[in-house]
This record gives C-alpha cells, structure tokens and sequence, in this order.
C-alpha cells in the first residue's frame, strides 16, 4: 500500500510540476508589442514607407509584397504548429511536437520574412540585415536544412519566390514584351481620353498632377494588367465582379455627382482630417498596410501571442492583396470615370461653392474648375474609379478582423490636424480633432465614405467597393480555417 501511495504522490508532483511549469512558460511568453511576429509587421511597415518614399505610391504592388511576407511567415510557423498548412512550403515535414518551441517559432520565422523581404523590399536589405543582427541572428545563414529552424525559414521564403514568379505581376519584366522592365503593363492598356480631351464621359481620363517643381504632368494607369495577378484565396479575380456604375444620363448618376460637390462643399474639420488619414499621406503605407497598422492595434489590445499574431497578419495581408486583384478587376473592366471629370462635364457652365485648393477655402467657381480635396502633388489616384480600392480593401480586411477576433468591437481612436496633409500653410490648419473607430464595419464604412467626401469617388464606387470587400473576406476567411487545418470552418465567430 506505502507503494502505491509513494508512485502516486511522485505522479502527483511531477504533474503539479509540468503544470506550473507549462503556465510560466505561457505567462512568459512575450505578447505585443513585444512578440517578434509583431516586431516583424513593423519592419513590413517600415519597408513598405520606405518603398513609398523611393518608387511613388503603388498600392498594387505593396500589398503583394505584404500578402507573400506573411505568407512566408505562416508557412514557416505551420512546421511548429500540431494541424496549420503551409501555403507554398509542400515538401518540408512538419517538426515533432517537441521541437514546437517559442524559440524555434522566432527563428523560424524571422528567417522568412528576412528572405521574403530581400526579395521584395531588396532597396532596404540593410535594413533587414541589421534588424537580424538585432535578434541575435546571424543574416548570412543561407541553411536549406529542412530540421532546423533557420533553415524551414530560408526554404519558406524560398518556396514563395519560387511560386509566385510568375503570377502575373510582372515583377521581373519577363512577360513577353516587357523588354527587362519591372512592372511593365503587358496588356498595352490605353485610356480613351486623354489628359486634354474627354471623348467619352463614361470612362476614365487621366489628369495633370504638379511635378513639385512648377511643372506638371500626366500620370499613366497604375498596373493597369493586375486583374490578371493569380489570387491566393480567390478562385479567380472576377469571382465577386459587381455590376455596372451608373452612367451618364442616369437620375442615379447624378445626384451621386451632386452628392461628391455638396459634401466637398461642407467639409468639416473632422471630415477633413479622415479624409487625409484614410488617403494616408507622407509616409505612407498604401491600404494594404494601413490596415496592417489596425491589426497591429488588434494586437496590442488583446495582447497577442506569436501564434495569434502570425495568424491574424496571414488572413489580413492575403485579404488586402486578393481585395486590390478583383478591385482592379472590376476597375479595368468597367474603366469608370472619376469625379474630377464627372463634376467638370455636369456643372462645366455653373458657378458652384468647392475648395479651391490650398490657401483658397471654399470658394466659388465654375464647374470646370472643381478639383478633389487633395495636395496639387497628388490630385486624384491614376487609375479607373470603379469600385474604390480603399472602399474594397478596407471592406474586406475589416470583415477579416471581424471574424477574427469574433466581435466587430475596436475601440480604437486616432488625434490629428485637419489640413495639415492637404493644405501648404500651417495658419490654414485647424484645430486637433480626435476621430474615433468604433468597429471594423463602421471603420470600413468610415474610410469608404471619406474617399466620396474627398472627392475621388461617387457613392457608386464606394458601396459596391465595401460589398466587393466583404465578399472577399468571407473566401479568404474560409481560406484561413482550411490552413490552420479545420475542416468544415463556419463563416461566423
């Protein structure tokens, strides 16, 4: 009997033991901002400002970039979690349990975002080398050993350069045609007007935007071939096309017209201040990171470990960079008009109460001579209006959220100065504002909606644009559920 109660109280220790030592561990383990996924979605951010500064606004692009950074991170982090899938990463074993360390977790995946991020943000590599060295990683380990962390992480970044070569993006200027230009437009997209002439009120003209030096210039259509970029969740880019705008001569059309000038016309210091924080100014992130930044608030309120944060960027950054493909799908199928030439052909002999630019205010002025609430250096996006990105991509990453976190709560707010991403002359701003983020619908809805007051947008583009988005989140959500390895994922939290 003194046996079985000696085994029995060993048994009892060791459990205790493992127990208390499986809640330290877990008490421990560092949460954001602190957790190196989350240390890792800032230099994402910091890369993609950097790109911005060095290559000019490519919303297109940097959200492939971030949707394959994260990809890569996932992939490497699915060899160290019991049921997660990788995306691209095929031939590699999943770890043995024991080997499903924190530790192993932060190598592996801070080998794949270094590699992923040479690829793709290759101008700032020191950047990089140096944020390794700041983890304690050696960034000249090229391991391809498929049993250490390093190396799953270098095959990770590996396997999606591979895969996604040729995509469609172009990256390389290896489309035929495209003569070693990165980015070339292979589909030789020419607008029906032009800069001068408007032949056809329905489609899309380019403007002239001030080169900063008292000249200007026309910007071409930005990646006007990114409908034909493979999606990552999405069946194909077309999958969720909306139907048509509104056309010319429709009662729909223009009171959506006279909706953009009386609203331009209100513009109050908060609709001012979200409408340049949504358009997102110096520095900027473009919308794919913009709502990295809102996952990143996610993270810090609900104090994310690694595993949640590596999840959460994954579905996020694949719904924002399958969002811009069948957004572009929609806007070079219908090669929609903009605001800026709508206002011009309906009110072009009508005095009308519009900003007149920076230091002007609200002024009156002919038809013709209406303009978007926006710098003179980037006046209107260069590329066809239907349906919004920013409506698409905020619809869909802030339904992703929503089914993430499984409540569409929050809760963040943002202080800033109306004017100051707009106007020339700091006496012309206003006073601080404080804009506030209820929910991630109302979040979307919000930076929907200020695309229209800006002026780049009519109401058409931006509705169509959020239910666009949300249909696209519930195709990557289920996306997301199949590579954490749930078979019959719900579409609801």
């Amino acid at each position: 009997m003194k046996s079985y109660l000696k085994v029995y109280i060993i048994t009892f220790l060791i459990t205790v033991t493992y127990s208390l030592s499986a809640q330290k561990s877990k008490i421990e383990e560092p949460v954001a901002p602190e957790n190196i996924a989350y240390k890792w979605g800032n230099m994402a951010l910091a890369a993609t400002a950097s790109d911005t500064e060095k290559f000019k606004p490519r919303p297109t692009i940097t959200s492939r970039y971030l949707g394959l950074i994260f990809v890569s991170i996932f992939d490497a982090w699915s060899r160290y979690d019991e049921n997660a899938i990788p995306v691209y990463l095929n031939d590699v074993e999943r770890r043995p349990v024991e080997e499903h360390s924190l530790k192993n977790k932060e190598i592996a995946i801070s080998y794949a975002a270094f590699g992923a991020m040479k690829e793709y943000y290759y101008s700032d590599t020191a950047m990089f080398e140096a944020f390794m060295l700041d983890l304690g990683f050696d960034p000249k380990n090229t391991s391809l050993d498929p049993s250490s962390p390093e190396g799953i992480g270098n095959l990770a970044a590996k396997a999606i350069i591979a895969a996604r070569k040729n995509d469609g993006s172009n990256q390389y200027g290896e489309i035929e045609g495209s003569n070693g230009e990165p980015y070339f437009d292979y589909t030789n997209y020419s607008p029906v007007n032009s800069a001068d002439e408007n032949t056809d009120i329905n489609r899309w003209q380019p403007k002239y935007f001030s080169d900063g030096n008292g000249g200007r210039y026309a910007p071409s259509c930005l990646t006007p071939y990114w409908q034909h970029v493979k999606p990552i969740a999405l069946k194909s880019a077309d999958q969720f096309r909306p139907g048509p705008p509104p056309m010319v001569g429709s009662e729909q059309l223009k009171k959506e017209v006279q909706e953009v000038i009386d609203l331009q016309a209100n513009l109050t210091d908060e609709d001012k201040a979200l409408v340049e924080f949504m358009r997102d100014g110096p520095q900027s992130v473009q919308q794919a990171g913009h709502w990295l930044k809102f996952a990143q608030d996610v993270s810090r309120r609900d104090k994310h470990t690694l595993d949640q944060d590596v999840k959460m960027y994954f579905l996020t950054e694949v719904t924002a960079m399958d969002a811009f493909i069948a957004s572009w799908d929609s806007k070079m199928f219908y090669d929609y008009a903009r605001p800026y030439a709508l206002v011009h052909d309906y009110y072009q002999d009508q005095v009308i109460k519009a900003w007149g630019g920076p230091g002007q205010g609200i002024t009156k002025m002919k038809g013709e001579e209406w303009r978007p609430y926006s710098p003179d250096i980037f006046l209107c996006p260069p590329f066809p209006s239907y349906t919004s990105g920013h409506s698409t991509i905020s619809g869909a990453c802030g339904e992703a959220l929503r089914l993430f976190t499984g409540a569409d709560y929050f809760g963040e707010e943002v202080e800033l100065i109306p004017g100051s991403l707009t106007e020339t002359d700091p006496k012309n701003f206003g006073n601080p504002v404080t804009i506030k983020f209820p929910t991630f619908t109302e979040t979307a809805d919000m930076a929907g909606m200020s695309r229209v007051m800006g002026g780049y947008h009519i109401q058409a583009d931006n509705v169509a644009g959020l239910e666009l988005g949300r249909n696209v989140a519930k195709e990557t959500w289920k996306f997301y559920n199949k590579h954490l390895g749930k078979s019959n994922p719900s579409l609801e939290k």
